[in-house]
């Protein structure tokens, strides 16, 4: 199997790439990086594909919300884009995988609502289908909380899932999920296209109940925290997307990213 190309997540540099678009792309670049996944791109959908082909980069895979109806931000409730807002946006950035970055904790701890949530992943993978475009799902801590007959939450929503839907794995998530993740990801086999890459400490789960408020991750360039990434990656031999992520960083994260990328980079993944 060839290596799985590098890519990072936007979100990772949200703050820079607001004040400066172009500017940010650019420093991506220069990092070694010809992929992104983006995040938050249907409302700025034609500007962002202009940049990226600004700054020779590519979309492959992006976030978008596949199976919320209601988003929660800023204080308040915003109605979420429709399948047609998010397929056509992703055709504009020409986009193949279109991933769902989050379903909200409560939605994990009932085995029907698990399911009733798998059941309308695979109707937005039936409606991509059409489309030409593929979709997938990204977990954080919240899907491994809650199990069912010895099965946690995550692995019966996949069970539920057709084929043709893949899987985005968050290493540290699932980690800070209390997960082996090396074994998680040999039993998930081939669903596992992408690999979110990312380090720090695990000790912290927001995503428990009575867990408000802003915490600190900790998080590290690959290598230097508590999650095997090496091991995980050994593990997941149809991967094609190693993409590097952070959710907060305390230093420089141009720093954080180059850090991680010179991890994968010793892997021959680029």
């Amino acid at each position: 199997m060839p290596e799985p190309e590098l890519s990072v997540q936007l979100y990772s540099v949200r703050e820079p790439l607001e004040t400066d678009l172009d500017g940010t792309l650019e420093r991506l670049a220069a990092l070694g990086f010809r992929k992104v996944e983006a995040f938050d791109f249907v409302r700025r959908a034609p500007e962002l594909a202009a940049s990226l082909r600004r700054a020779g980069l590519a979309a492959p895979t992006a976030h978008a919300p596949l199976v919320t109806d209601v988003l929660r931000y800023g204080g308040g409730e915003h109605p979420a884009p429709t399948h047609d807002e998010v397929f056509d946006a992703a055709a504009e950035l020409d986009v193949r995988l279109v991933i769902d970055p989050m379903v909200s904790p409560e939605r994990w701890a009932s085995a029907d609502e698990v399911r009733r949530t798998a059941e309308l992943l695979n109707r937005a993978s039936a409606a991509a289908k059409t489309r030409g475009l593929a979709v997938g799902y990204h977990n954080h801590s919240q899907e491994f909380h809650h199990s069912f007959d010895g099965v946690t939450a995550y692995e019966l929503f996949v069970s539920e899932l057709e084929d043709d839907v893949v899987l985005e794995l968050d290493a540290y998530w699932a980690q800070v999920g209390k997960q082996d993740v090396p074994a998680l990801v040999a039993r998930l086999g081939e669903r596992v296209r992408a690999i979110h890459v990312k380090d720090g400490s695990v000790d912290v789960d927001p995503f428990l109940p009575g867990s408000d408020g802003p915490v600190d991750l900790a998080q590290v360039p690959a290598g230097q925290g508590a999650v095997p990434l090496a091991e995980i990656l050994d593990a997941a031999p149809h991967l094609q997307y190693a993409i590097v992520e952070y959710d907060a960083y305390a230093g420089d994260i141009f720093e954080g990213l180059a850090g991680t990328v010179a991890f994968l980079v010793e892997r021959g993944i680029r």
